[in-house]
Order: structure tokens, then C-alpha cells, then sequence
């Protein structure tokens, strides 16, 4: 699924997250989540993991 990096590294100022804490609460590791930002992509499953770490719906991280 392609992300909206720029709309995650938002989300992340507003809640005063640091991207090792993102990822902690992501339960994805800090390497793969600078992958995924870089890339802008990865599988659904992450999505999820990715949106519940910030707290969101997997549609306000998504590209359409």
C-alpha cells in the first residue's frame, strides 16, 4: 500500500513522537520503519500496525 509519508511525519510533530518511539509503539523495528517512510510502502498488515501506532484510521496514512 503506498503511504503518505508527509502526513505521518505531521502526525508524529503533533504528538511530540520520536520515530524510535513510533516504531516501538508500531512493534516494527527502527530499520524497517525508515525503509517503509523512504519507500512510502509497505503491506497492509503494516498499515495497520503503522495507523495504531499513531492512534489514527488507516485511511489518514494512506495515498489513494
Amino acid at each position: 500500500m503506498k503511504l503518505n509519508s508527509t502526513k505521518i511525519e505531521v502526525l508524529l510533530a503533533e504528538q511530540g513522537l520520536s520515530k524510535v518511539e513510533y516504531a516501538k509503539r508500531s512493534k516494527i523495528s527502527r530499520q524497517s520503519l525508515s525503509t517503509i517512510l523512504r519507500r512510502g510502502s509497505c503491506e497492509p498488515v503494516t498499515v495497520g500496525k503503522l495507523a495504531s501506532g499513531l492512534g489514527v484510521q488507516v485511511t489518514e496514512i494512506t495515498k489513494e
